[in-house]
This record gives C-alpha cells, structure tokens and sequence, in this order.
C-alpha cells in the first residue's frame, strides 16, 4: 500500500463539498466511477445481488449506486453512510424526487463508524471511494460487522496496479485525487481474509485506460465551458487539472493505478 501524509477525511470532505466534486460529476455522471452503469450492472450481478435484499453502501456520496439497486436489482432496502454533508444533503433530494425515499436513507458518519447495528445487511456495498478512506483496514473490519454471516461484502475500488506506482509517482497521484492511499489487490484481499470473508472476486477489471481516455477527450471536446463555470472560469486552474488527468492517464495505460473488483461472503 502506497500512502501520504496530510490527506484525510477533512481534505476529502473539500472536494466533495465544494467545486472539485461537482467537476467529477459532470464528467463521470451521478454514478461517480468507472464504467458507470455496466461497472454497477456487472459487479451486482457477479456479487448476486438481487430482489428483496437490504444493503448498504459504505462512501455513498450522493447515493446513485443505491438507486441503481433498487431500480435494476429490486433491492428493498439500503442506507447509504457519507461524511460529506452537501452530497448526503444532494442524495436525499435525488431520492424523494425519484419516489425512492421509502427504500433509500443515509448516514452522515465517518464509513469507519458507520453506528449500524451488527450484521443487519444482507450485503456492503461500494464503487470506487474506498480509495478515499484513509484507515481501509478498519474499513473491511466495519464492512464485515455489519453484514450478515453468509452475507456478501461487493466493492470495487482505485487500486494500485501490477506494474506499481514509484514513491514519487504514488505522491503525485495520490494528492491530486485526495487519496490518503491506495491499496493493491493482494492488500484488500489479505484484509478481507482477515475479516473472516472467504474472498471469491479479486481482480482487475480492465476499464480504467479506455475510461480516462474518455473523460479528457470529453472535456476537451464538450464539456470545456462547463468544467471552466465549475471552478470560477480560472483557465490556469483547468489547465493544471488538466496536466494532472494526463499524468494519470500514464499511470493507467502504464498498468501502475487500476480498477479492481472485489465479492467476498462472510463465513
């Protein structure tokens, strides 16, 4: 696992709270993670996630993952945990509007700390914002205390890819996104195992060049206006964001940052 100092719940609670986040979801969309939709549809479907069932999703943010499941996988239940009050606040809004409100609730609370009752989820759920969690052992350990035994821990994540990041490269990464670290695939397996979770997916998903590649061609080609209207209209700001994607989008093609999969059940 790569780390830095300096970074933590605070500085993640900034960029959700403020201009950054709402640059991130202008271009990735309210499902703020790679591949979106089908990243959701595949990972639900290979975790086994289905009707009926109540979940919760550890890192929330506005809770678009919960009202995918509940739209497309018929899950009754799910209580989202978020630290950042403006997407919690932005989530619930999103939910009445939908008619959702009634199966979807959230938590203001570090996902560390949820204060969710012992193994009450059918499943934990999470889509590339474990990432931002600077604790990730005490994660896994709060992910699999509050599933159920037999129940089923489904996440993917930023991780750190075969080919390793160098300490500099991880610095550099890791305080442009606002990461306290990143863990590898080896790394959350192992803390999974430790939970008492047999892990039955660990790997990496693929997605991570072609999606990076996306997202600067579409603020390049579309979405330049509205990126610029987010952040003030500061064109020397949107051109070191802009330095920073493309040295993320080396890491990516390079195999040094992916994204990974994971399902584990509780045993």
């Amino acid at each position: 696992m790569k780390a830095i100092e300096g970074v933590g719940l605070p500085q993640v609670q900034s960029v959700y709270g403020g201009a950054e986040g709402d640059l991130w979801e202008l271009v990735m969309g309210e499902q703020i993670h790679i591949g979106g939709f089908k990243s959701s549809m595949d990972l639900a479907t290979r975790a086994g996630i289905g009707a009926g069932m109540s979940g919760v999703d550890l890192c929330c943010c506005s809770g678009a993952g919960m009202r995918f499941l509940v739209k497309f996988r018929g899950v009754a239940r799910m209580t989202g945990v978020d630290a950042t009050e403006k997407v919690v606040a932005r989530g619930r809004a999103r939910c009445e509007a939908l008619g959702l409100a009634d199966h979807i609730s959230f938590r203001l609370a570090d996902a560390t700390r949820s204060g969710l009752p012992d193994g009450g989820a059918d499943f934990v759920w999470g889509e590339d914002a474990w990432c931002y969690v600077e604790d990730k052992d005490r994660l896994i350990a709060e992910a699999a205390r509050i599933v159920r035994m037999g129940g089923t821990i489904a996440f993917t994540d930023w991780v750190e890819g075969p080919a390793g990041l160098s300490a500099e490269e991880a610095r550099r990464f890791l305080t442009f996104m606002k990461f306290p670290s990143v863990m590898d695939i080896a790394g959350y397996r192992a803390a999974l195992e430790a939970n008492g979770c047999e892990v039955r997916i660990a790997g990496d998903t693929g997605r991570f060049p072609q999606y990076v590649d996306l997202y600067l061609a579409m603020l390049d080609m579309q979405l330049t206006y509205d990126a610029l209207r987010i952040i003030g209209f500061d064109a020397d700001l949107m051109g070191a964001m802009a330095g920073e994607m493309q040295f993320m989008q080396a890491l990516a093609h390079a195999g040094k940052i992916a994204q990974a999969a994971f399902v584990a059940v509780r045993s």
